[in-house]
């Protein structure tokens, strides 16, 4: 059973950067799908951002060409680079990974870490 393990959360002040981390505990493929979500208090868990091989991305409006996603296989990683934070990102990150397995879709979800940006 593949768990997901994010680091990488803190305090930041608004324009600064952080870097989360999410740690696969087994293999995962160019062809899983790995994603970020976030959930801030009495919100809904949103969408952030998705990564699916090496190449296709997209991002959700509020974080385009701020946000990166990208992965290392060999490193069983994949990572959230956050810059230019503003105090609307402060929310609980998860990461999300969707693995083609024998034919079966499994969804996987982090515990999540807490980004917290001060104004």
């Amino acid at each position: 059973q593949v768990q997901l393990v994010e680091s990488g959360g803190g305090l930041v002040q608004s324009g600064g950067s952080l870097r989360l981390s999410c740690a696969t505990s087994g293999r995962i493929f160019s062809s899983d799908m790995m994603a970020w979500y976030r959930q801030a208090p009495g919100k809904q868990r949103e969408f952030v951002a998705r990564l699916i091989g090496s190449g296709s991305m997209a991002y959700a409006d509020s974080v385009k060409g701020r946000f990166t996603i990208s992965r290392d296989n060999a490193k069983n990683t994949v990572y959230l680079q956050m810059n230019s934070l503003k105090a609307e990102d402060t929310a609980v990150y998860f990461c999300y990974a969707g693995l083609l397995r024998g034919g079966t879709l499994n969804i996987l979800w982090g515990q999540g870490t807490q980004v917290t940006v001060s104004s």
